[in-house]
């Protein structure tokens, strides 16, 4: 959780700045802007559109699938003195041989 909290604190304004310059600079376009730019409207909204999704994922849902995923693998990766761990059974049998 530490290092979510980490990276959200240090990566959180270079991705809003840069999401939110390309948004602008593709504004126009969404906007119809300019001459001839009619047939470009659907492209501009699609790339709008795309970024603002894209955006969403990195600020929320990535960090929330790494949060869960990571959790997973410190319960399963939580081995503790005494237990079998697979591999060192067979390397006994080859000594003892």
């Amino acid at each position: 959780m530490e290092a979510i909290n980490h990276a959200f604190v240090d990566r959180l304004c270079s991705i809003l700045m840069t999401s939110s310059s390309t948004i602008l600079g593709i504004l126009p376009i969404a906007l119809a802007l300019g001459a001839g730019s009619e047939s470009r409207i659907s492209m501009g909204i699609a790339v709008i559109g795309g970024l603002v999704f894209s955006t969403f994922l990195t600020l929320y849902i990535v960090p929330v699938m790494y949060s869960y995923l990571s959790r997973k693998t410190a319960t399963v990766s939580n081995v503790t003195e005494g237990e079998f761990v697979p591999g060192h059974e067979e390397e006994e049998i080859i000594l003892s041989s």
